[in-house]
C-alpha cells in the first residue's frame, strides 16, 4: 500500500536531501581538486586561481617522476607488508579474546572485561610505551609497528558482541559431536560472523594504512618506512631531495622561476598523494555491503 506524504514529510525530505547534497560535494570536491591538480600542467596551475573542475592542460610526467623515486616504491611494499600481515594478526587475535570474553562458562570473565575496558580510558603514555617496546627487543623492527597493537579494546568488544549473539545451541551441539573451543571459533562461530569480520578488516587495514607516528618513533632504517611516513618528508617536513629533478614538468629554461619550481614541486606532492590514497579507497566497495549490517550486530546488544 502506497501512503501520501504529508507536507511536512515532503519539507523534511526536501531539506534532507539538499544538506546532504552539500555535504557530499564539500568532502568530495578536495579529493577531486587534488586529482584534477595532479595531472595538470605546473605552468597553467600557477596561473588558476578558484575553483578547479578539470584538469589544466594534461601530464602524468608527476606521476612518472613519484614512481622513480626508490623511497615511494620500497615505502609502498613496506605498507603492503604491514597492513597485511598486521590486520592477519589483528584478526586472529582479536578473535581469540572475542570469542573468550562472549562464552558464558569463562571464569572472572567480567573481571577480565573491565579490566580491558579501563585501557580505553588511561594508558601509560608515550614514554613507558617507548621503553615498553624496546625492552622487548621490537626497536627498528617490523614487529614495532605490528604487536604493540595487535588487539583494539573497541574492535574487541564489537567482535565479542557479536559472537554472543550466536545461539548458544550451535555450540553445544558441536561439543557433543567432540569439537573442541578451537574448531567452533574457526568452524563455526568465525564463518557466521562474516559481516562484523569485514568490518574488523576494514578498520584494521585502514588504521594500518594510515599509520606513521609509530613509525616515526620505533623504526630509524628507510628500508623500513611505511608509505605514510615518506608521504609526511615530502608533505609536511617538505623534503623533496629525492625528487629534485624536475626537468621532466617544467621546461629547462625556465626553472630558474621560483614559482613555477614550487608549483611542480606542488605537482609532485598532489601526485604522491593520490598514489597514497587511492589502493585503500578501492577496499571499501568490497566491504561497503557488509559494513552497516557489521556495525548494527556490534551495536544491539552489550
Amino acid at each position: 500500500m502506497v501512503t501520501k506524504k504529508t507536507v511536512g514529510e515532503r519539507i523534511f525530505n526536501c531539506i534532507n536531501i539538499t544538506f546532504l547534497t552539500i555535504l557530499a560535494i564539500a568532502c568530495l570536491y578536495p579529493m577531486l581538486y587534488v586529482l584534477f591538480a595532479s595531472f595538470s600542467d605546473p605552468i597553467e596551475l600557477m596561473k588558476h586561481r578558484g575553483l578547479m573542475l578539470r584538469p589544466l592542460g594534461f601530464t602524468i610526467e608527476g606521476y612518472k617522476l613519484v614512481f622513480k623515486n626508490s623511497s615511494i616504491t620500497t615505502g609502498y611494499l613496506n605498507t603492503l607488508f604491514y597492513v597485511t600481515a598486521g590486520t592477519a594478526i589483528n584478526l586472529f587475535m582479536t578473535s581469540l579474546g572475542a570469542y573468550v570474553l562472549s562464552r558464558k562458562n569463562v571464569l572472572w570473565k567480567n573481571a577480565i572485561a573491565f579490566m580491558i575496558t579501563i585501557t580505553m580510558l588511561f594508558s601509560g603514555g608515550l614514554i613507558p610505551f617507548y621503553l615498553l617496546v624496546k625492552s622487548l627487543g621490537m626497536v627498528n623492527t617490523r614487529w614495532a609497528l605490528i604487536i604493540p597493537g595487535a588487539i583494539s579494546t573497541y574492535n574487541l568488544f564489537v567482535m565479542r558482541t557479536s559472537f554472543a549473539s550466536i545461539p548458544d545451541s550451535l555450540e553445544e551441539s558441536a561439543k557433543i559431536d567432540g569439537a573442541n573451543d578451537f574448531i567452533i571459533l574457526f568452524r563455526i562461530i568465525l564463518p557466521l560472523s562474516k559481516a562484523v569480520l569485514a568490518v574488523m578488516t576494514l578498520f584494521y587495514a585502514v588504521g594500518h594504512w594510515n599509520a606513521w607516528f609509530n613509525a616515526m618513533i620505533f623504526l630509524r632504517k628507510r628500508e623500513l618506512f611505511p608509505l605514510q611516513l615518506i608521504l609526511r618528508e615530502i608533505l609536511i617536513a617538505n623534503d623533496m631531495q629525492s625528487m629534485s629533478n624536475l626537468e621532466g614538468l617544467v621546461d629547462v629554461s625556465v626553472q630558474a622561476n621560483a614559482d613555477i619550481v614550487y608549483f611542480a614541486r606542488l605537482l609532485v606532492q598532489y601526485c604522491t598523494i593520490i598514489v597514497a590514497t587511492l589502493p585503500i579507497l578501492f577496499l571499501y566497495p568490497f566491504v561497503q555491503k557488509y559494513f552497516v549490517k557489521g556495525v548494527m550486530i556490534g551495536s544491539l546488544k552489550g
